[in-house]
């Protein structure tokens, strides 16, 4: 099977990965280096001039309260998420200003504004696209960002009704709200030509300034308006418009955080993204001549983007071809001979952000010993049921209730 040109095919092998105990290790396992985290931290600021107020990163990717804190530590404040559980991990350990970047309904909104009576020294954002959204949030704290579609067609406002998004301002005020900018983004762009991708994204930053424009002819000034995700970071620094408007401008990419196989080949090398998580597996089968199979399948290793989900560092001659639930075929190249049952291998993800949500653990490892073992504290959802007051109602308390 032949790797798709969209992803990594190879990835050398660095002592720097390697676990002196990993007998000790059951696998698969999601490992995190934190001097890989730092570094990649240090040259997203250096992108940024050295303003972490520019950088609202995406904790999509995190997901660790361990890495929230690195990047407070480094001066970050503001952050964006997609859940509640996200969001409210992210007031606990110390952000000032975060984004819920989803589009929030029902008992979610409602749990929304109870994190938000919780956290009062947080300033909490939230994204709407209709005149319902912006109704619902009437009363609270929250502050309102227009969701803005590109293109992507998946949430916000289509681009070219800036009509529409002139009415829903209008709106946001006349409800007492706080209209706080726009969100933008533009991840449909993911071209591996760099040149064809910021043509596309300028085109629709272009755009996007007309929007603010629209608004600002109302006497409504526009505070922030945030875009790009990670195939898109280099389309944002490049385009002059966003770099010297009145607004503040933020990006929000998430995954150069850890970096997988697909953002190597998204980013020019010179910006010298490393990445930063693995998964340990060990091969469990050698089922037929030319195929080893290892303890990591989707539920190990995320499939989302496509296959192969991984390359195996320092293995060129190995090819991860379609994985199950829990196992993780890989092709040998012919002549090579291939690893034996028990070897552990280390496998870079093509999609580092799912992947790191399929774990409740990740082992922390620094100059090749195990540190300590993290809880990845953000991954999946808050429990399911909300009560009246707003807080939501864990498997424990619902038994104890009854």
């Amino acid at each position: 099977m032949p790797v798709q040109k969209s992803m990594l095919a190879k990835f050398p092998w660095d002592e720097r990965y390697k676990i002196s105990s990993v007998e000790d290790v059951m696998t698969p396992a999601l490992v995190v280096y934190p001097e890989f985290i730092a570094s990649n931290i240090e040259r997203t600021l250096a992108l940024l001039d050295g303003d972490a107020d520019r950088w609202r990163v995406h904790i999509k990717t995190a997901k660790l309260g361990y890495t929230l804190e690195m990047l407070i530590e480094r001066g970050i404040r503001n952050f964006k998420c997609a859940t509640t559980l996200e969001l409210l991990v992210a007031c606990q350990r110390g952000a000032a200003d975060v984004l819920l970047a989803y589009p929030s309904v029902g008992a979610n909104a409602r749990r929304v504004r109870e994190i938000a009576e919780q956290f009062p020294y947080v300033r909490i954002s939230v994204l709407v696209e209709n005149e319902e959204q912006v109704r619902q949030w009437q009363g609270s704290r929250v502050g309102i960002f227009l969701d803005i579609n590109p293109g992507m067609n998946r949430t916000g406002i289509e681009q070219s009704r800036s009509d529409e998004v002139v009415k829903l301002v209008r709106t946001i005020g006349a409800g007492g709200l706080e209209f706080r900018g726009l969100h933008y983004y533009d991840g449909q762009h993911r071209e591996l030509d760099e040149r064809e991708r910021a043509k596309a994204a300028h085109h629709g930053y272009d755009r996007l300034l007309e929007i603010v424009k629209e608004i600002e002819r109302l006497g409504v000034r526009v505070p922030e308006v945030i875009t790009a995700g990670t195939p898109t970071l280099p389309c944002s620094l490049s385009y002059n418009g966003l770099r010297s408007a009145e607004f503040t401008h933020r990006i929000s990419p998430g995954t150069v955080v850890y970096s997988d196989a697909c953002s190597l080949l998204q980013l020019p090398e010179k910006y010298g993204y490393r990445p930063a998580v693995v998964v340990l597996t060990r091969v469990v089968s050698h089922p037929r001549a030319g195929i080893v199979t290892c303890d990591a399948g989707h539920k190990a290793v995320s499939a989302d983007a496509g296959v192969p989900t991984c390359v195996v560092v320092g293995h060129p001659e190995l090819t991860p071809l379609s994985p199950s639930e829990e196992h993780l075929p890989l092709e040998v190249e012919a002549g090579a001979a291939g690893p034996q049952v028990g070897q552990v291998l280390y496998l870079l993800p093509r999609h580092v952000c799912p992947t790191v949500n399929n774990f409740d653990d990740a082992l922390l490892v620094r100059n090749g010993e195990i540190e300590s073992v993290e809880k990845v504290s953000a991954r999946g959802h808050e429990a399911p049921l909300l009560l009246a007051e707003g807080k939501a109602v864990s498997a424990g308390d619902w038994n104890r209730k009854g």
